[in-house]
């Protein structure tokens, strides 16, 4: 067991027969910003599992989520996620433009067993984006206001596990609490991916996110976790230039103007401490307004891609692995050119041995692009919550349901 993922209540561990129900989802979907328009349903469905369950044991249902927020174009009511969810779950959700007033605690009360709720966007409340302690959280308005009406809570937002904010930590404190089952499963393949009887382990680094990228590597490789690190995108350029290999002047100014170069002594000192770490051997480069491949020693153009011998390379090295840990695209995905390396990497690891898991979303379109998602391991639906969780610091999410279970199950330390 990982000391940073300590073992929560779930589900199971809870008598929800009957019970109403407090369940934080994460409803944070891509939205057509002109029409608003919800552009992806995969994260309503990821929630179908823990909604089901708690249909079948006849609880009555409140949704909570958010959706953007204040200030972006993707900031939004959630009727149309309720009227999604009702087609989803072959039910009607109920929805109700209030999150805590007047309006929404008589519909609450007034719920009955096996129906659901869905409360507007929990955003629209000014204490839900305050970073705060589960004490401090316990006593603000929107938990003392609605607490009363359920016998549990339900967290399943992994998403959003590493905000410490009233509807993530707040509730756990008031109420006996568990983690739904999208919430179960990705800690479950988290703790698989770093179970040290599962060897060999291979973590593929990419993106554009090197700072994050940099913290993850630094834990593993303390930790000594992985036995390679494959790296690509602007976290490749990064070791590259670290190694010394000189990548032309175009990605060195582009390096530079991203701020990236002053990441070298970092990413130096990691290559230094003997991290296992692979880098590309060949690009695909926008060159002249022509795609062409290039080795890492002679690259004249500007990178877009990991090329064909690099691709190769990896692919090889990835098929015997027990584990393999895909985070961040290895190109510039949005341009069809440079989807190359992205598609083949994922494909090479769904055809290995290994047990896979995706963090991201352009990993797992790539994955149901491939109509691959039934073989793949797990697809992860944090970003930022996966990010910290893989270099190795506890979730505030997970610390609330351990609490809520010391103080309302019994558990002891």
């Amino acid at each position: 067991m990982l000391e940073w993922i300590p073992r929560v209540p779930y589900m199971d561990d809870i008598d929800l027969q009957d019970k109403k129900v407090l369940v934080r989802l994460d409803l944070n979907v891509p939205v057509n910003p002109d029409k608003k328009e919800v552009l992806d349903t995969s994260r309503l469905e990821a929630h179908l599992p823990t909604l089901r369950e708690l249909l079948e044991k006849n609880c009555s249902i409140v949704a909570m989520s958010h959706q953007g927020r204040p200030g972006t174009e993707d900031f939004l009511e959630l009727k149309t996620h309720a009227e999604l969810l009702s087609k989803l779950l072959g039910i009607e959700v109920k929805w109700i433009d209030d999150v805590m007033g007047p309006a929404a605690r008589t519909i609450i009360s007034q719920l009955r067993n096996g129906e659901m709720l869905l409360l507007d966007n929990i955003r629209f409340v000014s204490e839900e984006v305050i970073e705060a302690s589960p004490q401090k959280h316990a006593n603000s308005f929107l938990v003392r206001r609605l607490s009363s009406y359920f016998d549990v809570y339900i967290n399943d937002a992994f998403a959003t596990a590493h905000r410490s904010h009233a509807s993530i930590v707040g509730f756990p404190a008031v109420l006996p609490s568990a983690a739904g089952r999208l919430m179960e499963s990705e800690l479950k393949a988290l703790q698989k991916a770093f179970d040290p009887g599962e060897t060999p382990k291979i973590f593929v680094l990419g993106g554009g996110k090197v700072h994050d990228s940099l913290r993850i590597i630094e834990y593993i490789s303390r930790k000594r976790i992985a036995e390679r690190i494959l790296t690509t995108g602007l976290v490749a350029e990064l070791f590259l230039v670290s190694k010394g290999i000189d990548l032309g002047r175009r990605n060195m100014e582009f390096l530079e103007e991203k701020g990236i170069l002053s990441l070298v002594p970092r990413a130096r000192r990691i290559l230094l401490q003997g991290a296992p770490i692979e880098t590309p051997v060949d690009f695909v480069v926008e060159n002249n307004g022509n795609v062409e491949e290039q080795p890492v020693y002679s690259i004249n153009g500007l990178i877009r891609d990991i090329g064909s011998n690099t691709v190769r390379i990896y692919g090889e090295l990835m098929k015997e692995s027990s584990i393999i840990v895909m985070r961040g695209p290895a190109g510039v995905m949005e341009d069809p050119r440079y989807r190359k390396g992205t598609r083949e990497l994922v494909r090479l690891a769904l055809d290995s041995n290994g047990y896979t898991i995706f963090g991201g979303g352009h990993l797992t379109a790539i994955v149901n692009e491939l109509g691959r998602k039934d073989s793949a391991g797990h697809l992860s639906t944090g970003g930022a919550a996966l990010l910290l969780l893989l270099s190795g610091e506890p979730l505030p999410a997970i610390n609330a349901l351990l609490l809520s279970a010391k103080k309302f199950l019994g558990w002891k330390e």
